[in-house]
């Protein structure tokens, strides 16, 4: 592929970029198919260790969530293991804030759009029409609705150029809410049920 050594300080942002969430993901995968076993070792020691450092990966995965276009709800639900509720919701919405900036502003780098069109062609164009009358409302309901991507909505903002702001705030609410829900009312649940 590289033929003279400084082809690849040559190549462009996108495809840089690109190659790099191919790595990211690709070793995502390889440790959870192959390597299980010290994944869950990691988690256990982190449990154990100083909350800070419980924090910091929190966040660092709720940050680059967006790219493996992995939903929150996963990452909420391991997060309500070991975390208490309200730093849970407060670095839950910090990741979601983080990660749909990053698809708002990489989703084309990413090659994204390829993949929301081909896997959710028809909310895509669907979203597109109901965006460009109502943009913040349809981010809103888009976003605290539990079975649609939230990624989605963000790619297309990105794609139609709707205000980042107003994105934010949209993903912001919609998740926001979706995630109490799910970080209070399930701690309770799980209380209920114990």
């Amino acid at each position: 592929v590289f033929d003279n050594p400084y082809t690849f300080l040559r190549m462009n942002h996108r495809t840089f970029v690109f190659l790099l969430w191919l790595a990211v993901l690709a070793t995502a995968l390889f440790v959870y198919l192959f390597h299980r076993e010290a994944l869950q070792r990691l988690l256990l020691e982190l449990s154990s260790s100083p909350p800070v450092w419980i924090y910091a990966v929190y966040l660092a995965l709720g940050c680059v969530r967006g790219f493996t276009l992995v939903p929150a709800t996963n990452l909420v639900v391991a997060g309500m293991l070991v975390l208490p509720p309200i730093p849970l919701y407060a670095l839950t919405i910090v990741g979601i804030i983080v990660s749909s900036a990053a698809v708002y502003y990489f989703a084309e780098a990413m090659q994204f759009d390829q993949f929301f069109e081909r896997r959710y062609a028809t909310q895509v164009s669907r979203l597109r029409a109901l965006l460009s009358r109502r943009e913040l409302p349809i981010v809103i309901g888009w976003s605290f609705f539990p079975i649609v991507p939230t990624d989605a909505v963000v790619y297309v903002c990105g794609a139609l150029k709707v205000d980042l702001k107003k994105c934010l705030v949209g993903v912001t609410v919609g998740e926001g809410a979706i995630c109490a829900i799910y970080i209070f009312l399930g701690r309770q649940a799980l209380s209920w049920l114990r």
